[in-house]
């Protein structure tokens, strides 16, 4: 069976964000078009349909790296912050967005909290059961196209 790991990145948030959509399962929010997606960017996202494909990268990052949490998160979408004549230094991505991409996506129940046993301490989050088989199943779908661009993953 196809997984999560065996297709390309670009091709399986294509994919998965244009399932979101059709399954209805991220909306996004109004205030989502006025933000920007980070302190190191100067200027909001040109794309109609950033928040779908932000929500498909995050919940590929939680199917491939989880238990993560929002920190870890925002340090992954981050990039270099422009600090004039002074070097570049690191800085983290949006958190709210992060956050609020979670929330909707543990409402859809693709995703769920990982706590350690006496339930006091949140670890991240996990990819649900539910999540891994929706996950699974579209990288099956997009498995031809990415054979189709890459002929030698047809050996795998």
């Amino acid at each position: 069976m196809t997984t999560v790991h065996d297709i390309p990145a670009d091709l399986m948030i294509e994919a998965l964000s244009s399932r979101l959509v059709d399954d209805k399962t991220v909306d996004a929010p109004e205030w989502s078009r006025f933000v920007k997606t980070g302190i190191h960017r100067e200027r909001i996202p040109v794309q109609e349909n950033w928040w779908s494909i932000r929500s498909a990268a995050v919940l590929r990052k939680v199917a491939m790296k989880g238990p993560i949490g929002v920190n870890r998160l925002a340090q992954e979408f981050g990039g270099p912050r422009d600090r004039g004549v002074k070097p570049n230094s690191a800085a983290a991505g949006s958190r709210k967005i992060i956050r609020t991409i979670l929330q909707q996506l543990e409402k859809g129940g693709l995703i769920e909290p990982r706590t350690t046993p006496g339930g006091n301490v949140n670890l991240g989050k996990v990819i649900s059961s539910k999540g891994q088989s929706y996950v699974d199943s579209v990288a099956h779908e997009a498995r031809g196209a990415a054979e189709a661009r890459y002929p030698e993953l047809s050996r795998y």
